[in-house]
């Protein structure tokens, strides 16, 4: 029963930050939105997932030269990944 309500409460906060990143992801081609307090807030909230991913990414050359920022497509693919496990595993 527990290992349920854990199984349930890690899947909802992997959609909401699934979540968060689409919303971000939408933000980001709005510039009024880009000073608001919800986007400093979404900003506060992803940021230490993304910043991890993209400094990987930027040490492989490929990516440092793509003009846009592939952090977000990599977090909502390692969270799929996390549902799986957490789905079939746990």
């Amino acid at each position: 029963m527990l290992i349920v309500i854990l199984q349930r409460f890690i899947l909802a906060v992997l959609r909401i930050y699934e979540l968060l990143f689409i919303v971000r992801a939408i933000l980001s081609w709005i510039p009024p939105a880009q000073g608001s307090g919800f986007s400093y807030f979404l900003h506060s909230v992803t940021e230490p997932i993304l910043a991890p991913i993209r400094a990987v990414l930027f040490k492989i050359p490929f990516f440092a030269r793509l003009p846009i920022d592939m952090s977000l497509l990599v977090a909502y693919l390692l969270i799929d990944v996390l549902r799986t496990v957490v789905l079939y595993i746990i």
